[in-house]
């Protein structure tokens, strides 16, 4: 049965690339439909997925079989990438820290080996710009300045992609798709502005998809989002998925320690001697309770 990677879905069609055949600027993808019994189950197949597929009479095909990942981010949905570059911007959208944390977590809860933060359009915020990094740097993340319009970080993210796949995501409006633009000017992909209604970005991709760069390696350019839901996670593991508690939970007092109410917490007293920063304590907290909501509705 042959097999073949998923480069973009939309609209319930899955367009597959031949195992084999090079990922082009204009690649030729057989449209596929899910096999029922893989069909009933949600997420069963997304963009970066390796299947298997049967070929139709008509030119189409079936999807079969999903081999198994190498990773999985769970939103936006990308199977089988090596990097993740989350990308904000530190204006027009302003900076949602609680937002890039959140989404943090949820990168390192899809078990994504490199994590790689952006700051984009630095044009717009150039003196106050470090204020927002010292967090990140300390959790143990590579920060990149970014600004697609004065090509500022440009290179430095070229010789990230070289020989990888990796995807961007981010809020709307933050300049995904702008930077990808500056970094292959090729892609020519969709840019949009910011709503001066809501003050927020406006949708241009609408499906994540496999994209092949000049400079070597693949891209994956990912529709914005406005949330990550965590709620499914379980409290437990939550500290986890913050590096730099990682090493502080083996010595609270409570090996069930929620690092939130409880006495002789490691955590909290390396946040009280300035070796855990507050915003990322307090996004700790935040997805803790939003954790505990979910439990007590169901």
């Amino acid at each position: 049965m042959p097999i073949g990677q998923v480069i973009k879905t939309y609209n319930g069609f899955y367009y597959v690339l031949e195992e084999g055949k090079e990922l082009t600027r204009e690649p030729e993808l057989l449209s596929c439909r899910l096999r029922g019994r893989i069909k009933r189950v949600r997420g069963s197949v997304v963009t970066g997925d390796r299947v298997e597929y049967e070929l139709l009479g008509d030119g189409t095909g079936v999807i079969e079989k999903r081999l198994p990942r190498k990773t999985l981010l769970h939103r936006p949905a990308v199977a089988n990438i090596d990097q993740l570059i989350i990308t904000f911007a530190l204006r027009e959208p302003d900076m949602n820290s609680l937002l890039l944390n959140r989404f943090l977590v949820l990168a390192e809860w899809s078990g994504i080996p490199e994590i790689i933060i952006c700051f984009n359009k630095l044009d717009l915020l150039p003196n106050a710009a470090h204020d927002f990094v010292k967090p990140y740097v300390e959790a143990g993340y590579r920060v990149i300045f970014a600004s697609a319009q004065e090509q500022k970080g440009i290179e430095e993210i070229r010789g990230l992609l070289r020989g990888r796949v990796t995807a961007f995501a981010g809020p709307s409006g933050v300049g995904k798709s702008s930077l990808l633009n500056a970094i292959d000017n090729n892609l020519s992909l969709t840019t949009g502005g910011i709503s001066e209604k809501i003050k927020r970005g406006k949708h241009t991709t609408r499906a994540a998809c496999l994209l092949p760069v000049a400079s070597g390696g693949i891209v994956v350019d990912t529709p914005g989002f406005s949330a990550a839901e965590l709620e499914q996670l379980d409290k437990e593991h939550l500290a986890e998925y913050f590096p730099e508690f990682r090493p502080l939970t083996e010595k609270c007092y409570y090996n069930t320690c929620t690092h939130s109410h409880e006495p002789d917490c490691a955590v909290k007293q390396a946040l009280a001697d300035g070796q855990v920063s507050q915003e990322r304590y307090d996004a700790y907290l935040n997805i803790l309770q939003s954790i505990l909501d979910r439990k007590k509705v169901y």
